[in-house]
């Protein structure tokens, strides 16, 4: 392969070009995904996609807002279990402890109580789980009517004005060349010395 950017003949399995360093990978996975006949679209580009808003990246990818509701609640549901496992293991490790009687006797009256860590991820998975239920399905229900009405308006809408592609024969030729009487000492049969 021919690197785009030296011009050095380089092998297939490098991944840049050793001269320039340019990232001969991606030419490669240009050449591939496109057609011969096809024109390039930026819309299919990382530079497309790096002006889009994250609402808008969601989207593409399929996420609603409804989708988004139930991964919350999934979430919650996930981080409460944890908050109740956390609990249930912290009990039965610290019951462990002060049943052993090697500690002293002050330190029972904490140990008895460690478990109660556990009711932090158990309270936030709760607060996710009520979040998802209520807070986030009146919000889907409001971003769901704001794509509506503006996949209306832009219907509504006449197609926009763009400009037409260029035609180099629109050009005005030129009329001189750049190379005009630079050749014209070699016809010459004498040459100085």
């Amino acid at each position: 392969m021919f690197c785009p950017q030296c011009g050095a003949n380089q092998t297939d399995d490098l991944k840049f070009c050793n001269l320039c360093g340019a990232n001969l990978q991606a030419v490669r996975l240009a050449t591939a995904q496109r057609e011969p006949g096809d024109k390039f679209d930026w819309s299919k580009t990382w530079v497309a996609e790096m002006f889009l808003s994250e609402r808008e990246r969601e989207r593409q990818r399929g996420i609603t807002p409804e989708v988004k509701r139930y991964n919350e609640i999934k979430a919650g549901v996930i981080t409460s279990c944890v908050g109740v496992a956390v609990m249930i293991f912290l009990k039965v490790i610290c019951e462990g402890i002060i049943a052993s009687g090697q500690n002293p006797p002050g330190d029972n009256a904490i140990l008895a109580r460690v478990w109660i860590a556990g009711i932090i991820p158990f309270f936030v998975g709760l607060a996710l789980i009520i979040n998802g239920l209520f807070v986030s399905k009146k919000l889907a229900r409001v971003i769901e009517r704001d794509l509506a009405r503006n996949a209306d308006a832009l219907a509504s809408q006449p197609e926009p004005r763009t400009l037409r592609s260029a035609d180099t024969t629109e050009f005005t030729p030129a009329n001189f060349s750049v190379t005009e009487e630079t050749t014209r000492h070699l016809s010459n049969a004498n040459p100085k010395q």
